[in-house]
């Protein structure tokens, strides 16, 4: 699929959600957005912002791009928005014309918006779920930054040391991640006892004595992958061993069951059951358990009211922790089973079969103490 054939099947898309919506146009001012409607495009200037610093405009008939003469340039130039069939409207940078080039553009009829915006028709979420189904083109880039991302936190885990800082480490896997322009948007880092008392483990300043737990959310041209791994140094504890593929095991329910055409919080059910299989009834309630992923870190997180079926070709990262373990990986729901997008690649693994289907995880990267 070329990049033009997978824009004109997203255009597809918007169109058919503007015909249900009674819409004349939708304006599209979120970065995950911008780079799914452009197959790969960056529109954003800070990479945790969430809104881009340009706008799409898709009408019944036409493709435009919004922006001030700052990004107009970088626009046409490197992101090459007019050979993708986009008619850049261009305004100075001190005069905020969007709004009244983008009521021009649609005659004043309804326009919907994916962020609050003056007299518009929230689309926020039907948007979200026009990305669910990945295009071939995006499984190709995604497995891509699939591997990327694996072998650079594990290249990371295999030099880290013991006394070294939890924040140094995040730093080494940023700088291997930035090698590829791939951006590190959500890192969490916690050595020894910190990885049990927060489940969301910030890295500080901590050093690591016997055990490290990274876990990285990485993007790049809007798609975004999510792992975890850990390193022990010295021999595991027999109980930390069981504890850890239990918690693999979870994940492991909860990936075999991710099928096209399952409702979401069947899976979400799933995995409640799994933790009771292996003991820790209690442990789900204590954070959630992941959700699909793509152009977000989660596009929602799974409960017993999610609404969604899962999609053909959707990606999902579940999360399942046991309080100071953690299994996560990034694979793609398809009819022929879970494909693992971040798959261990440098690290020692572990197998197990769960519904028929063998997986293969990362296991505890054991290191001398």
């Amino acid at each position: 699929m070329t990049r033009h054939e997978e824009i004109q099947e997203k255009m597809r898309r918007i169109r058919a959600l503007l015909q249900a919506k009674g819409l004349k146009g939708v304006l599209l001012k979120r970065q995950a957005n911008f780079s799914w409607l452009t197959a790969g495009g960056i529109n954003l200037i800070g990479i945790a912002t969430e809104m881009g610093g340009t706008s799409l405009l898709i009408t019944e008939k036409a493709m435009y791009v919004i922006t001030s003469n700052i990004e107009a340039a970088r626009m046409i130039e490197e992101e090459e928005v007019e050979k993708l069939g986009y008619v850049v409207k261009t305004f100075p940078w001190h005069e905020d014309q969007e709004a009244a080039i983008a009521k021009e553009l649609v005659g004043g009829g309804p326009l919907g918006c994916d962020v609050p915006y003056p007299n518009s028709v929230p689309v926020a979420e039907d948007v979200v779920r026009l990305r669910f189904s990945f295009t071939s083109g995006e499984i190709e880039r995604y497995r891509w930054l699939g591997e990327k991302v694996a072998r650079a936190a594990e290249e990371t885990m295999l030099d880290t040391r013991r006394g070294e800082k939890e924040c140094e480490v995040i730093g080494r896997l940023s700088a291997k991640l930035w090698k590829d322009r791939i951006d590190p948007i959500g890192v969490m880092g916690a050595a020894d006892d910190r990885i049990g008392r927060f489940r969301h483990s910030i890295p500080m300043e901590r050093s690591i004595d016997r055990i490290f737990m990274l876990s990285v959310n990485a993007r790049k041209g809007g798609l975004v992958v999510c792992l975890t791994r850990f390193v022990h140094f010295g021999t595991v504890p027999a109980g930390l061993q069981a504890q850890y593929e239990a918690t693999v095991y979870v994940d492991c329910v909860l990936m075999a069951h991710t099928r096209p055409g399952t409702p979401a919080r069947e899976v979400f059910q799933k995995g409640i059951e799994a933790y009771r299989d292996r003991g820790f009834p209690e442990e789900w309630k204590l954070h959630h358990q992941g959700g699909p992923i793509g152009y977000q870190s989660r596009d929602y997180r799974t409960h017993f009211g999610t609404p969604d079926l899962v999609q053909e070709n959707q990606p999902f990262c579940w999360n399942p922790s046991i309080t100071g373990t953690k299994s996560e990986d990034t694979i793609l729901a398809t009819s022929h089973g879970p494909e693992i997008i971040t798959p261990p690649i440098l690290y020692p693994t572990l197998s197990m079969e769960v519904a028929g289907i063998r997986f293969v995880r990362p296991a505890l990267l054991e290191r001398e103490a």
